[in-house]
């Protein structure tokens, strides 16, 4: 059974980049629609249901900020924004706008597939039922629904990259995840070799012998899993 190509719109107002995504986004599986500005992207959701938005924060008129808020008003579509600007307070800006994802102008195209693909699945992921919204790993618990590491009543101090980084792993536990994916799962600065690092110091969060590890194991030549108690 053929399965449906995702569906996505690319705003920009550069036509050089809207053009090259679409070609490499189509290249990669995905059907296309692209708009220059936001009342070209706000005709076009209003005609077609779309499964992600690329959406630039600097368009002249109305700004990809504005845009997005007044779009996460109305649907619940995944927003993932392109900027040249990388400071932290831009990229909370957007969060707060209602994006879910946030990638930094200059990018390589891979890149933005990926990202493209973690956000579709966390899109399509259901629900995880009560009883699986914890995980234990030895005298620790992690809470799924908060990214939370817990010893005892005690919560253990994780990074925002540590909490997605375990997040997506247990969401996928028992089952091995490689570099690349958990770099677009959790949007890690340094991409797939800031993986090792973050997982160097979950393992001492979690009081692992790095020589070997219990609960975050390595997968030889496939990447990371996570196997609780």
């Amino acid at each position: 059974m053929e399965t449906e190509q995702p569906h996505v719109l690319v705003v920009d107002d550069d036509r050089r980049l809207r053009d090259l995504l679409r070609r490499f986004l189509a290249d990669n599986g995905f059907r296309v629609t692209v708009a220059g500005d936001a009342r070209e992207a706000r005709a076009s959701v209003g005609s077609f249901a779309f499964d992600a938005i690329v959406l630039d924060v600097m368009m002249p008129g109305e700004s990809g900020l504005h845009l997005a808020g007044d779009l996460r008003g109305r649907i619940e579509t995944p927003i993932l924004m392109l900027t040249a600007m990388g400071e932290s307070e831009d990229r909370i800006a957007g969060f707060e706008h209602g994006a879910d994802d946030y990638l930094v102008k200059p990018f390589e195209p891979r890149e933005l597939v990926l990202r493209l693909k973690a956000l579709l699945r966390r899109a399509a992921r259901p629900a995880a039922p009560a009883a699986a919204s914890e995980i234990r790993l030895g005298a620790f618990r992690f809470r799924l629904d908060r990214l939370e590491l817990l010893r005892g009543e005690e919560r253990v101090k994780l990074t925002e990259t540590e909490a997605r980084l375990l997040g997506a792993l247990a969401r996928k536990a028992g089952a091995p995840m490689s570099r690349e994916e958990l770099a677009a799962e959790t949007g890690a600065e340094g991409g797939e070799r800031a993986i090792d690092v973050q997982v160097t110091r979950l393992r001492r969060k979690l009081a692992e012998d790095p020589r070997g590890p219990r609960y975050l194991q390595t997968a030889r030549g496939k990447g990371y899993l996570l196997l609780p108690d």
